[in-house]
């Protein structure tokens, strides 16, 4: 085989310049024969075609009026399989004549033509540089706005080849898909989808792409316009396979971080699909199983972010969706405690919601969750928790209501935590409870413990958050409390200032400090 694909070069240097079309596409189905015989990270057949200096003599064959531009095309996009070629078919030239062959009529020709462009740019600068300047890109994308609605099976096996070249041609390149998106590929991608997601290859190719461009702001716009929400849904509803919904939620997150998407994909009945991937994996101890659960539960938690699809899946506290998620915080399911927790701070993001959850009992819930995570416990769950309290502390008349079940002490229980994000809520929910409760802030003011913390809280020169909460909280307790610990607090604090240099007009310098955080709390920061 050697010693045919070696005459075969030979031949076809000769052949090119002076030969009839039998003689030449004899040479080119030799190469094509070598080619197909050895795997694909063998390497052998593309060296010997890479030294005998073949490759400008491509460049030539590359045309309209040549006997055989698939046959080219196609040898072109084997050899381009490997690494150290790609960088070679650049330098050969053969970049431009392709892009002129994608304006071709010939079917099999623009598929062995996009085959070959989208190998060299896989992995390659120079090779996408060189199509981006010989305007590659954009002769594709107007090919698949043509071509989008025919079903036949040889021009499906032509759409998944250009959707695949564009991936491989912008695949990590924000410069790129940028250009991708100001030419509108993502309507025509949507559409795509929507007709032939009969064809896997196809879908599959879409779903890739879809990933690639989701990741860029502008494309979260252009996405919003298009049925994209009602599109995907239906396909996930489809899957069973682990991998094919794992490549679906890669290109969900991205996208559920447009607002106007999130609503979107709510009222196209992602929940239903997610509570049910919940409910089925939760007992599960199957590595993908687990997954799926946490993928679920995390895209869930991240439709709530918006504040229009929240609404609607609180439903005035009566939405299935509100109590299903109710129902995780009890759950002995690390991930769904969490999930649930986050769900419930996200849910207590206006005073309506708050005041519905206090009155209907969700705090004992979040306590009792509190309390399973006291010694040793998830960190993430406990911040989680904190924050939903920390929210629904906000509205005036929770206040009382939640000092009075006791969320004080329940948050007490986690000054010794040396985890600055259970700091920072720890603070934030003391402060919301405190805010014109003037007993309890007294009360808390004379927690010897607390304001031992708050002193060195208001030092944690490493965790701004940390410290700025503290000074807050420091100054709502004074204003309420005359205790001798805060008082010598306040000599500490004093202290370390003048040590500091932190002082001017007369005035300590916590004084100043004090005064610019009550001007802060009247506008609710």
């Amino acid at each position: 085989m050697a010693d045919n694909l070696s005459d075969a070069l030979k031949k076809l240097k000769i052949t090119a310049v002076d030969s009839t079309a039998d003689s030449l596409e004899g040479c080119l189905d030799c190469l094509l024969q070598a080619l197909a015989q050895n795997s694909f990270s063998d390497t052998e057949t593309s060296e010997k075609i890479q030294k005998s200096g073949i490759l400008p003599v491509f460049a030539s064959l590359l045309t309209p009026q040549s006997s055989c531009p698939a046959k080219v095309a196609n040898i072109i996009a084997e050899v381009a399989k490997n690494e150290f070629m790609r960088n070679s078919c650049v330098d050969a030239g053969l970049i431009p004549p392709l892009v002129q062959l994608l304006n071709c009529k010939d079917q099999e020709v623009l598929l062995q033509t996009g085959r070959a462009l989208g190998n060299i740019c896989y992995d390659s600068h120079e090779g996408r540089s060189a199509v981006d300047h010989a305007g590659g890109a954009q002769i594709v994308v107007d090919h698949l706005r043509s071509l989008c609605s025919k079903t036949d099976p040889a021009n499906e096996k032509l759409l998944t080849v250009f959707c695949g070249m564009l991936m491989n041609y912008s695949n990590e390149n924000d410069t790129l898909q940028s250009q991708l998106i100001n030419m509108g590929v993502i309507p025509t991608l949507v559409k795509l989808l929507g007709i032939h997601c009969q064809n896997a290859a196809l879908t599959e190719m879409c779903l890739v792409a879809f990933g690639n461009l989701a990741e860029l702001e502008s494309s979260k716009e252009q996405f919003a316009y298009t049925n994209i929400a009602e599109e995907i849904v239906k396909l996930f509803k489809k899957q069973i396979e682990h991998d094919k919904k794992e490549m679906i939620f890669e290109v969900l997150a991205p996208l559920a971080e447009n607002d106007i998407i999130k609503l979107q994909l709510v009222e196209a009945g992602l929940v239903e699909c997610l509570l049910e991937i919940v409910q089925k994996t939760v007992d599960s101890d199957k590595e993908d199983d687990i997954a799926e659960l946490k993928t679920a539960s995390d895209l869930m938690v991240l439709l709530l972010l918006g504040d229009e699809s929240m609404q609607k899946l609180f439903e005035g506290g009566k939405g299935s969706v509100f109590q299903r998620v109710l129902s995780w915080i009890p759950s002995n399911n690390h991930q769904l405690q969490l999930a649930g927790a986050l769900a419930i701070a996200n849910f207590a993001r206006n005073d309506g919601n708050c005041i519905h959850m206090v009155d209907n009992g969700i705090v004992q819930k979040l306590m009792d969750l509190l309390d399973r995570h006291v010694e040793d416990g998830n960190v993430t769950v406990q911040h989680a928790a904190l924050s939903a309290l920390r929210n629904l502390a906000i509205p005036v008349v929770n206040k009382s209501k939640m000092l009075s079940a006791g969320v004080a002490e329940a948050v007490l229980k986690f000054l010794r935590s040396e985890m600055p994000p259970v700091q920072f809520k720890l603070l934030g929910t003391l402060r919301m409870l405190i805010d014109a409760q003037a007993e309890a802030a007294e009360q808390l003011g004379k927690n010897v413990k607390l304001v031992e913390r708050l002193v060195e809280w208001c030092e944690a020169k490493d965790h701004a958050g940390v410290m700025g909460e503290s000074n807050r909280l420091l100054s709502a307790l004074i204003r309420h409390s005359k205790s001798k610990s805060l008082l010598s607090a306040m000599k500490q604090l004093t202290a370390l200032g003048r040590k500091h240099g932190k002082r001017g007009g007369g005035t300590d310098w916590w004084g100043c400090w004090w005064a610019k955080d009550s001007e802060e709390w009247r506008r609710g920061t």
